[in-house]
């Protein structure tokens, strides 16, 4: 998501390799709804995932993954300006991640927290 916002292209091909379904739909939506505004996003946040879940556990073909991701870096601009002088932070990032017929991983769902919620 962070590449594609760098243009706001909501159609990427790029972003059905890492989601799909609610994920895919939530991702889209956001970035076209940045393209209709004239936003793209510069830099990029920081992750550190961890596996919190599999289940099942032997043989997982669904895994939940949490985060601190760091937002500070990765800002919104409109017309070359910073959008707001608003700082990003350390959110807590949730994301379910399920096997798919064709044996690759994608995102299906995800929840992000406001900043400070890590």
């Amino acid at each position: 998501m962070a590449k594609a916002g760098e243009t706001s292209d909501w159609q990427s091909p790029e972003l059905a390799k890492y989601a799909t379904g609610d994920a895919l739909g939530v991702i889209n939506r956001s970035l076209y709804t940045d393209h209709l505004n004239g936003v793209v996003s510069k830099g990029a946040p920081t992750h550190n995932p961890q596996v919190s879940e599999m289940n099942p556990a032997d043989n997982p073909t669904t895994v939940m993954i949490s985060d601190c991701s760091d937002s500070s870096n990765w800002l919104k601009y409109k017309d070359g300006q910073l959008l707001d002088d608003t700082p990003g932070g350390r959110r807590s990032i949730t994301a379910e991640v399920k096997k798919q017929q064709d044996g690759t991983w994608r995102v299906t769902r995800f929840a992000v927290e406001g900043v400070g919620s890590c």
